[in-house]
């Protein structure tokens, strides 16, 4: 089976596919991968550097210069530098997230994982995600690569996905059951 199967119909599946593919041939997954947890741990965290990806107000030039910048003082590997230049200069920074998780998916794939998507409601520590990760492997009987997201929304507890199967044990969700419940 193709690791790529899947992920190369959107637009940010093709853009982590090549980016993938470079870093393989390469052999820079490590450096790539670390890259881009801190990219994205950047996206998280800084409303400038989200606003960089997001605002149509910030020219192709302009953008291209401020992510290189931003690289530099992220100390990013050089072909992930790169990678950001080009897709600055084709004004898909906007996809930036997606393209990195859809990378993320092809990495666990090569190493043989199974990749969950969890959404918390804060950001978990180090501590809380290798539980979340014995867990998993537990119940799925395989390595288990995990997707972190953070959506205040869900109020507290865990989202977690794995392909098609969900496990939603989010306050947002039970919250919502019970008001259901209680209308009758």
């Amino acid at each position: 089976m193709d690791i790529s199967s899947g992920i190369q119909a959107s637009l940010a599946g093709r853009y982590a596919l090549a980016l993938f593919e470079l870093a393989r041939d390469q052999k820079q997954l490590e450096a790539v991968g670390a890259s881009l947890a801190t990219i994205r741990q950047a996206l998280t965290e800084s409303e400038d550097f989200r606003e960089l990806t997001r605002s149509p107000l910030i020219g192709r030039e302009q953008a291209v210069k401020a992510v290189g910048a931003a690289a530099e003082a992220m100390r990013v590997d050089p072909l992930t530098r790169n990678f950001l230049g080009v897709i600055a200069q084709n004004r898909r920074l906007s996809r930036l997230a997606d393209v990195i998780r859809a990378f993320n998916q092809l990495a666990a794939r090569h190493r043989g994982e199974i990749t969950a998507e969890v959404t918390s409601a804060h950001p978990l520590d180090d501590g809380q995600v290798d539980a979340i990760r014995q867990n998993l492997r537990a119940r799925m009987g395989r390595d288990i690569a995990v997707d972190l997201q953070v959506d205040p929304a869900i109020l507290g507890g865990l989202v977690v996905q794995i392909g098609s199967q969900m496990i939603d044990g989010s306050i947002r969700t039970k919250l919502n059951s019970l008001a259901l419940a209680m209308k009758g």
